[in-house]
């Protein structure tokens, strides 16, 4: 399977998980459930790098990058994301957090000499015109509680942004490191371990911030176990694979498809229909992304 492959099938995903994620990330608050999904996460890839071996290709100048790819690109960007996802719902925050492909993109081209050109450049604008397609179309009839702005929109709109950015940094960063003999599984170990010891010290240093705002229960903690294993365990491990062969400009484009693979799952939880605009932004996007899939 092509790296282009690992990075749609990521993308699709984080679709899922994204709707599996509004009850326990409102229930807990963006902190608490941040935690708890790292603190699962990191034992299932934990205890898969140890069943594979692939503790052994660690070593401590591959140890700190990743640490801080996990600082910056999860324990950052992830909580960012709920904290938007908890006010403006996961369609409208997919929106703001697939700009981590234009980031990614940019950022690849000026580290890493990558280039988009010919048909994979059309591709490309074809994804990410589809992406912007497909989230903006207006809602008709009753606007599901998930299209609900609650509090402040800039503040949401900062929030997507925030973590857009720091995904598509984290993957920069560890993009060199993947290149060389290392196993996906064992960094993107790393990575969530990093991150959860940056909540857990939130929790010893008791920052409010980081309190549940409701305790947990067995319904939210399984819901955080299947959506922690479907977005980090499997999804995130997908795309550190996708890093490993691919260009993280052609990576994140790819993966950045989540928002229209998600409109299929949000009709089929509000039964609210979206708008003819959308589906038409999901085809532009799926014809971009099979143009750069059968350049590869």
């Amino acid at each position: 399977m092509g790296y282009e492959w690992l990075a749609l099938a990521a993308a699709f995903l984080w679709g899922i998980s994204s709707l599996i994620s509004v009850t326990p990330a409102r229930h807990l608050g963006s902190f608490a459930y941040s935690r708890w999904r790292m603190a699962c996460v990191s034992v299932m890839l934990s205890v898969l790098a140890l069943l594979t071996g692939g503790w052994a290709t660690i070593s401590s100048d591959i140890l700190w990058p990743m640490a801080l790819s996990g600082l910056i690109g999860i324990f950052i960007g992830d909580t960012a994301l709920f904290g938007c996802m908890n006010r403006i719902g996961p369609r409208r925050s997919g929106l703001l957090y697939s700009c981590h492909a234009v980031f990614s993109a940019l950022l690849g081209m000026w580290l890493f000499g990558e280039t988009l050109e010919g048909w994979r450049l059309l591709g490309a604008i074809l994804v990410f015109s589809g992406v912007m397609i497909a989230v903006f179309f207006r809602q008709s009839g009753n606007a599901h509680t998930w299209e609900e702005t609650k509090g402040n929109i800039w503040i949401a709109v900062g929030l997507g942004l925030t973590a857009a950015l720091c995904q598509s940094l984290g993957g920069v960063i560890a993009k060199p490191v993947l290149t060389n003999n290392v196993d996906p599984i064992a960094a993107s170990a790393i990575r969530m371990i990093a991150a959860f010891l940056a909540h857990g010290a939130l929790v010893l240093l008791q920052v409010r911030v980081a309190q549940p705002v409701n305790p947990i229960n067995w319904r939210i903690f399984g819901m955080v176990v299947v959506n922690g294993f479907l977005a980090m365990a499997v999804g995130m491990t997908l795309i550190m694979y996708a890093l490993k062969w691919g260009e993280v400009g052609m990576v994140a484009l790819l993966s950045s498809m989540t928002p229209v693979m998600i409109l299929p799952l949000i009709w089929l939880f509000t039964k609210v229909r979206p708008a003819p605009s959308a589906w038409l932004g999901a085809a532009v996007a799926v014809s971009g992304a099979a143009l750069i899939v059968s350049q590869g």
